[in-house]
């Protein structure tokens, strides 16, 4: 299977960030592509007082827009990944090449609020791609599963990270063995759950699968979305504590005269990657297959930096671009190394042949050229950018309970 083949590509979470503009990129390679959402992402940022700074159309217009350009290449079904009829249904008639799963609730801090949003958080992860799994095998076996993971599955350990595994010497004997995970949320253990329910299928089933390790995602362009030449296509961008992501937050940050929020020692080093880089990865990854019964796993970032490196990056864009930018420290709300060893392995994807589009600097020009018409938009959800939501709130088991009823209900009614 190569780059020039035709495709046919179901995307788990079509409607949010990455997906929709995955989407639109795979459509306009040629690939028919199906969509699902239940447009739990639109609801849980409503909940918590929040909006996407550029502003998104309903489903119903992004489709029609989109069909505008691609015709019947690109189809959406509404529905939840925790209904397993639901999912078999649309896998039957898709009959997929790839399934690319994005449809997860994504936010550490989400997770963290209290015991109605861990359980949420892990009841969605872990069961909707149970789900998955059995409907794969079921009506889908040969189907290659592109299972968006989390770089926060292994932590922040004193070793290098490998590409998923690594090989183990103890008491004489040597094994190729899974990198050691160390999940530092809720959120972050659902993938590892998910992660060792994909390894288990792939090895009793023979189901095939490219399990991503992604680092932090950031930018507001694609080859197919730029805000100043077509709007209507745009993806959502997140710039508050629970949902957005530390380089979106501070870029948002910027255009509204905000301190850039650095948490603590601002020593925490993770790997970044541009959004359209993610949507050329995941390109890759669908259009080069692992074999039947194949468990692999992909480190997907570009650069590493500490989050004060991060800061002073995008300050030093902003001030080039007349913004008064400053960047403040803060309280740390989260239970993380401050400072660590981090140096992570990546060479599959090169070795597919990922280039880097473009510098961070040179993104981060073109986030606050993107993100300035929306300033007053930012500025008028400014109260739910400072972090809140910390990895010690405490809570009766009587409000974990009542804040779980609504949760369940909500859910049942949307």
């Amino acid at each position: 299977m190569g780059k020039d083949t035709i495709l046919n590509i179901l995307i788990l979470g079509m409607d949010g960030y990455i997906g929709w503009s995955l989407a639109l990129h795979l459509a306009e390679k040629g690939n028919r592509v199906t969509g699902i959402d239940n447009f739990s992402r639109r609801r849980t940022v409503e909940e918590i007082g929040s909006w996407s700074a550029t502003p998104i159309h309903s489903m119903e217009k992004r489709m029609q827009v989109a069909k505008a350009n691609y015709q019947e290449r690109i189809r959406f079904h509404e529905g939840d990944l925790v209904d397993y009829k639901f999912v078999s249904d649309v896998i039957k008639s898709c009959k997929p090449d790839a399934i690319v799963h994005l449809g997860e609730q994504p936010s550490a801090p989400y997770s963290m609020i209290d015991v109605a949003h861990a359980v949420y958080t892990q009841q969605n992860n872990v069961i909707g791609n149970l789900n998955l799994l059995f409907a794969m095998r079921n009506f889908s076996p040969d189907a290659h599963l592109v299972k968006l993971g989390t770089m926060g599955e292994y932590g922040t350990p004193p070793l290098d990270i490998p590409e998923g595994f690594f090989e183990v010497e103890y008491n004489g004997r040597r094994a190729n063995m899974m990198f050691p995970r160390q999940p530092g949320s809720f959120y972050h253990a659902s993938k590892v759950h998910d992660t060792f329910n994909i390894m288990l299928a792939c090895r009793i089933w023979g189901l095939r699968s490219t399990d991503i390790m992604q680092g932090v995602v950031y930018g507001t362009r694609t080859n197919e979305i730029n805000l100043s030449e077509n709007p209507d296509l745009c993806t959502r961008f997140d710039f508050d504590e629970i949902f957005g992501t530390a380089i979106n937050r501070y870029t948002a940050e910027s255009v509204i005269g905000h301190s850039l929020t650095v948490y603590g020692k601002g020593g925490q080093t993770r790997g970044f990657l541009a959004l359209v880089d993610s949507i050329q990865c995941l390109t890759l990854i669908c259009e080069n297959p692992p074999a039947k019964g194949e468990y692999r796993v992909f480190n997907q970032i570009d650069e590493v930096y500490n989050v004060t490196e991060l800061a002073e990056i995008v300050a030093k864009v902003g001030r080039r671009n007349g913004l008064a930018v400053e960047v403040a420290h803060v309280p740390n709300p989260r239970h993380e190394a401050e400072n660590h060893h981090y140096k992570v392995e990546a060479r599959h994807l090169r070795n597919l042949g990922f280039k880097p589009t473009r510098s961070l600097e040179q993104e981060v020009g073109l986030m606050l050229e993107d993100l300035t018409p929306f300033k007053d938009r930012i500025k008028e959800k400014e109260q739910v950018i400072d972090p809140k939501t910390t990895w010690s709130n405490g809570q009766s088991l009587e409000e974990g309970i009542q804040n779980y009823s609504i949760r369940q209900n909500t859910r049942t009614t949307s």
